[in-house]
């Protein structure tokens, strides 16, 4: 007679226990060891440019360091001097996020939108207007195109139009004026957005499946408007994202423009940035602890913006 405390056939043995969670990724990265081996060079550059710096960065900031001494840990003393008592910083702040709400939304849409037009045309003519659009972007110092529109005497474009039509009787000093300076910034960098978001919008258009908008004609879609939304927007999240993800970067990290048509500093800091604001700390001053603790806000804003874009692109289509 079998002894009653054998296992039945089939019924989970008690003694086994299930592989714990470190085994089976263990398991999974055995399995998939060949994709690893192909991504380790670029998981090793990125760890030694991008995400060593961050750390690297993080841990500055609680300490005074002045390139010439050790670093001498000092705490959140950086973090309560930049929140408390640098006025300027709170200025750049405003500057920023001004900037970024306006040129974020704007670039994006008018390099989706721009995609979308020029997409429609014969492939040369694309490949043409393409270049014509992603020309600045890829430029050298352009901003003396810009110096030379906004000049502050009456030799200046704007200054000249103006004059001649009535609207102003004495020039106006574009680049030296408060009132002004940001709103130019502003248009120059929109002037310059249609770069890499608006060639990866243009490479995501290419690859829609064109066979969808004729079973979308099928299902009930009726307009280009619907087509757009229901079919099109869809297939190409990965290049929205990525796209969004360039254009919100490159409007959080604007200082080139800046310093290029305002100076640095700027006229009462109205242009001033957090990324000017960071430069002056750090390739001037030195003060590299301070400009890491600025350099941490930036990057804590930066990918809390960069999370709620995801989060509303993912519901694209729905």
């Amino acid at each position: 007679m079998q002894n009653s405390t054998n296992i039945k056939a089939g019924a989970p043995n008690p003694s086994l226990k299930p592989p714990s969670w470190w085994a089976i990724k263990m398991k999974e990265m055995k399995a998939a060891k060949h994709s690893y081996i192909l991504m380790m060079p670029y998981l090793l550059l990125f760890s030694l440019f991008t995400v060593l710096p961050v750390i690297m960065s993080l841990l500055i900031s609680f300490t005074y360091f002045n390139m010439l001494e050790a670093p001498r840990f000092i705490g959140w003393q950086n973090y309560i001097r930049l929140f408390l008592e640098d006025d300027i910083f709170l200025i750049a702040i405003k500057n920023t996020l001004l900037f970024a709400a306006i040129t974020g939304p704007v670039s994006y849409i008018a390099c989706f939108i721009f995609a979308w037009i020029i997409n429609e045309l014969s492939p040369k003519l694309r490949a043409i207007l393409t270049l014509v659009f992603y020309a600045p972007s890829i430029s050298g110092n352009i901003y003396f195109i810009w110096q030379m529109i906004f000049s502050g005497d009456r030799y200046g474009i704007a200054n000249g139009l103006l004059i001649k039509i009535g609207v102003l009787l004495e020039p106006i000093q574009w680049l030296r004026n408060e009132d002004y300076i940001l709103i130019i910034i502003i248009i120059v960098q929109l002037w310059l957005s249609l770069g890499t978001g608006f060639l990866a919008f243009i490479a995501g258009l290419q690859t829609v499946d064109k066979t969808l908008h004729e079973a979308g004609a099928v299902d009930g879609i009726k307009n280009r408007w619907q087509e757009l939304w229901y079919i099109t927007l869809p297939s190409m999240r990965p290049q929205l994202m990525f796209g969004a993800v360039i254009q919100l970067t490159t409007s959080f990290a604007v200082a080139d423009v800046s310093i290029s048509l305002a100076g640095s500093p700027s006229v009462n800091y109205a242009a001033e940035t957090i990324v000017t604001h960071l430069m002056d700390f750090g390739t001037i001053r030195f003060e590299m602890g301070f400009a890491s603790a600025i350099a941490t806000v930036l990057f804590i804003i930066m990918v809390a913006t960069n999370l709620i874009v995801q989060k509303l692109l993912r519901k694209v289509g729905e």
